[in-house]
């Protein structure tokens, strides 16, 4: 026999599970009772009989996100835009400006020409007018036999060249000496004449009033042909009391008269304008 066959164990015998599944309902039990009497112990406490539900609010969040996000986009559309309509404009405003002064430097240019292309033809006119002046004064063609009067008359039925005298002479040389003025419409001197205002002025220098304008100037003397011309007679082109234009007669087969924009005061033999008949004043 071991020699420990005899020594009682101190250990405790292990307990069945059941008992100890019976001791924890009994405590649990216990601590049960426990903890509804604590909530019961004071007698005004009132019991809770609702229950508070907090509100969702991720469905609304989402809503508000969704709307800045879509106001933020279009805030950033309106803003480009508003930048491509701003280039459009500024692209406009220059392209215009570039074709105005294009169209002013065209102006200009034009105009430029147009002044040369008049100063040169008003120079070779000029140029033109000396020469056949001075061939006029230097080459008088003699007149040579008679005719009667009337619009058929040519230079070589005018008589021959003499020399004025008295009023006739003075009236002659005003007319002369006003050769080279510019003919201006309702022009009466001192630089610048129409046919009647020249032969008015030319008159008057002689005490002779006139008549303003060419139809009563046909008529204010006595009707010559054009074959008995003397320095002096007043010449006309168109019909007498309704005449279109006026000249002078100074001799020799000329005439001067203030004829047109172009030419001005000149002095021209008769067949360069046959005029239509002619009336003597003085």
């Amino acid at each position: 026999m071991s020699h420990t066959a005899l020594i009682p164990s101190h250990r405790k015998p292990r307990q069945s599970a059941s008992k100890t599944a019976l001791r924890a309902g009994v405590a649990g039990g216990v601590l049960s009772t426990i903890a509804v009497a604590g909530a019961a112990g004071p007698a005004q406490a009132e019991p809770v009989t609702q229950t508070i539900e907090m509100p969702t609010i991720t469905a609304g969040l989402s809503t508000t996100v969704a709307a800045s996000a879509e106001a933020t986009q279009q805030v950033a559309l309106d803003l480009e835009t508003q930048a491509n309509e701003d280039a459009a404009a500024a692209t406009a405003a220059k392209a215009a400006k570039k074709a105005k002064a294009e169209a002013v430097r065209k102006a200009e240019a034009k105009k430029k020409a147009e002044a040369a292309a008049k100063a040169e033809a008003e120079a070779k006119a000029e140029a033109a007018e000396r020469a056949s002046r001075s061939a006029e004064r230097t080459t008088l063609s003699a007149p040579s036999g008679s005719s009667s009067s009337g619009s058929s008359v040519s230079t070589a039925s005018a008589p021959a060249s003499s020399s004025a005298s008295g009023s006739a002479a003075s009236v002659v040389s005003f007319v002369q000496m006003q050769v080279g003025d510019a003919y201006v419409s309702g022009g009466t001197g001192p630089n610048s004449w129409d046919c009647s205002g020249l032969v008015q002025a030319a008159f008057r220098t002689v005490g002779v009033d006139l008549p303003r304008v060419s139809q009563s100037q046909s008529t204010a003397g006595t009707q010559v042909g054009l074959g008995n011309l003397q320095p002096g007679d007043i010449l006309y082109w168109g019909g007498a009391g309704s005449a279109y234009h006026v000249g002078v007669y100074v001799g020799g087969g000329q005439f001067v008269g203030a004829q047109n924009s172009s030419t001005g005061v000149v002095q021209r033999p008769l067949d360069y304008d046959m005029p239509t008949g002619a009336v003597r004043v003085l």
